[in-house]
C-alpha cells in the first residue's frame, strides 16, 4: 500500500487495543488500492495511514526528507517539502495556502495535540510563512471566500510524473464514510482529469522552494 523512504509499507498503522479497528483498516486498504486515482486517508494530523499505489505512483519523482514524505505526513510535504511543488501545480496559491487554512482548523480542535504544535513551531521558524499563516491567511480567506479552502470538490493543480497524465487537474473527493470518521481519519481522492493537450501547463515553482514567497497582506 503506502510508500516511505526505504520501503514499502503494506499494512497500516497500528491502531492501540482497537482489533476491530485493525481489521477494518486492512479490509479498507484493500478497497482503497483497488482505486485507479491517488487516494489517501490520514489522521487529524494529516499523517498517512493509508494509501494507495496511485498516490505513491504520483510522488514518486520526490527526493527524500527526515519529516516531509507524502507518504508520512502530507501536510508537513505540501508545506516543508522542497520538491512539492515539481508535483503539486500553483503550490503556493492552490496547495499551500487552503492547507493552512486546514491546519488553523485543526489547531483549534485540537490545540494541545503535539503533533500540531511540533508543525506550528515550523511554520514559525520561517518568517515568510509565520507572517502568511498569521496575516496573509485571513486576509485570503476574505478575498476568495471559504469555499476556496475547502477539501471535498476542490479543483488543484497537478504536474503528474507518468508522460500520460502530464500537467492535469486533479478534483479532490472526500470519501469518508462513517466508521472512518469515528476513527478520526479522512479519506481524500484525487480524481485526475484527461489531459487538455491545448490548455497551458500548470505552472511549477522551482526546486527548493517548498515555503510560501508570496503571500497577500492585508491593507491599512
Amino acid at each position: 500500500m503506502a510508500y516511505q523512504a526505504g520501503g514499502q509499507r503494506s499494512v497500516p498503522r497500528s491502531v492501540p487495543e482497537r482489533s476491530e479497528a485493525e481489521a477494518y483498516l486492512r479490509d479498507y486498504a484493500t478497497l482503497v488500492e483497488a482505486v485507479p486515482f491517488p487516494s489517501v486517508v490520514v489522521d487529524h494530523r494529516w499523517d498517512v495511514v493509508l494509501a494507495n499505489t496511485a498516490f505513491a505512483s504520483l510522488f514518486r519523482c520526490v527526493g527524500p526528507h527526515p519529516t516531509a514524505m507524502p507518504d508520512d505526513n502530507f501536510l508537513r510535504f505540501v508545506l516543508f517539502h522542497p520538491d512539492a511543488s515539481t508535483v503539486l501545480g500553483d503550490h503556493e496559491s492552490s496547495w499551500c495556502l487552503p492547507m493552512l487554512a486546514h491546519f488553523a482548523a485543526a489547531v483549534e480542535l485540537h490545540g494541545h495535540d503535539h503533533g500540531l504544535q511540533a508543525i506550528r513551531r515550523e511554520i514559525a521558524q520561517d518568517p515568510l510563512m509565520e507572517a502568511a499563516y498569521r496575516q496573509g491567511l485571513p486576509h485570503w480567506i476574505r478575498a476568495v471566500g471559504e469555499r476556496a479552502v475547502a477539501q471535498d470538490g476542490a479543483v488543484r493543480p497537478l504536474l503528474h510524473p507518468d508522460p500520460r497524465w502530464g500537467a492535469t487537474d486533479c478534483r479532490v473527493v472526500d470519501e469518508t464514510p462513517r466508521t472512518l470518521r469515528e476513527m478520526g481519519h479522512t479519506r481524500l481522492t484525487l480524481v485526475l482529469r484527461e489531459v487538455r493537450r491545448d490548455r497551458p501547463r500548470a505552472r511549477a515553482v522551482r526546486r527548493g522552494a517548498a515555503r510560501l514567497r508570496v503571500v497577500p497582506t492585508p491593507e491599512d
